[in-house]
């Protein structure tokens, strides 16, 4: 290989939510892929397989929120700007909408921003999920969570997508196996308007717990509308959005004893990177943090791709062995995959705490433990 091809970039290609529904979740993922970039740049690029360094160039499309578009442009990275690599695009859906190109292609793909237990069907091949958040897991882990507070009675509020239905289905038996009652029940499409007369039901019911299971549009909803209505649980779980960093700024105080999905803070014990990602992610975009829960994954997919293309270097199927067989130190702490799951890190649960995201469950694995919601602020 001569002096100018062994220079050439790295081409990894992908799609984000740009526009559309899922806009507001796409800087989350986007953000971390570019402070990797950054980060893997700035020491002169990926070790490939011992052999020398190169750069990485990202090849990125909006893929508008719509599945089938994604799928039309990991076509077109493959076949048209034939890039060399593929990284995960954005949420559960668009992630099963691009595995049979992946497949096709024998494109190895590190999922990150995706999670169902439906997942765990997908025949071993080119496709794998960093996520610990599989339903089943967090149903189990929020029931546990929930009786250690001595709740007795929640009301249930979810999205009609998929991740969030299907949390449903796993926490509704657990929640009853567990003797905790569940008082109020609702569903609302992912485009929703107006909470208040849901919420006012659910005041009406003063439940222990309140649990929405909700993306960020609506978990700003919630949030606005559970202070307005006057919703006073102890413990109130936002699914998704808490944990990204502009919440804490148009919520301020409001979010502190918010609980939400999330499994990692910047001071989390035996992890690679963690306050390396941090520290550079805040410099990068001014002071902001990254988002919690989907960053991290995120990110934690791109070392694991790292990792894997220092073993291995860009021959794809070498690639597909080494992330099938290595262990993989990540921000979360080690990884390995068991077929497409990984087998290590715990589902689990961070809350706001004066400002700051703490995680609080499961207890092995906490910073803090979870305190009550305080009363909203005017």
């Amino acid at each position: 290989m001569g002096p100018s091809q062994a220079a050439d970039p790295v081409k990894i290609g992908f799609s984000i939510p740009k526009t559309g529904l899922f806009a507001p979740a796409g800087p989350s993922q986007l953000n971390a892929y570019l402070v990797w970039q950054k980060m893997v740049n700035d020491k002169g690029g990926l070790d490939i397989g011992g052999k020398g360094r190169r750069k990485v160039e990202f090849v990125q499309y909006d893929d508008k929120s719509d599945p089938a578009q994604a799928v039309k442009i990991y076509e077109k990275l493959i076949t048209s700007d034939k890039v060399d690599l593929v990284m995960a695009p954005w949420g559960t859906q668009h992630h099963f909408a691009i595995a049979p190109v992946v497949e096709r292609h024998k494109f190895p793909l590190i999922g990150n921003t995706a999670a169902s237990v439906a997942l765990r069907k997908v025949k071993p091949g080119y496709l794998w999920f960093t996520t610990p958040m599989m339903p089943d897991n967090l149903a189990k882990e929020m029931t546990a969570m929930l009786k250690s507070r001595g709740v007795k009675s929640v009301a249930i509020m979810y999205n009609l997508l998929q991740f969030a239905s299907e949390n449903i289905q796993f926490l509704k038996p657990a929640l009853a196996k567990a003797g905790i009652k569940v008082v109020f029940e609702a569903k609302y499409p992912p485009d929703i308007k107006d909470m208040t007369g849901m919420l006012t039901k659910v005041k009406g019911k003063n439940p222990d717990a309140v649990l929405v299971h909700s993306y960020p549009g609506d978990s700003i909803l919630y949030m606005n509308q559970a202070r307005e209505v006057g919703i006073n649980a102890k413990t109130q779980y936002v699914m998704v959005g808490p944990a990204i960093g502009f919440f804490r700024g148009m919520f301020k105080s409001n979010l502190d004893g918010i609980v939400t999905m999330a499994a990692w803070t910047p001071g989390l014990k035996n992890t690679t990177g963690s306050k390396e990602f941090y520290n550079a992610y805040k410099k990068m975009f001014k002071g902001h943090e990254p988002d919690y829960l989907d960053s991290v994954e995120v990110f934690v997919s791109a070392q694991i791709l790292e990792q894997a293309i220092a073993k291995a270097g860009l021959d794809r199927e070498k690639i597909r062995q080494a992330v099938n067989s290595m262990t993989f130190d990540t921000i979360y702490g080690k990884i390995k995959f068991n077929g497409v799951q990984n087998s290590i890190t715990p589902a689990g649960f961070a809350q706001i705490q004066k400002g700051k995201i703490e995680v609080v469950w499961p207890k092995q694995r906490a910073t803090s433990s979870v305190v009550d919601k305080g009363a909203w602020a005017k």
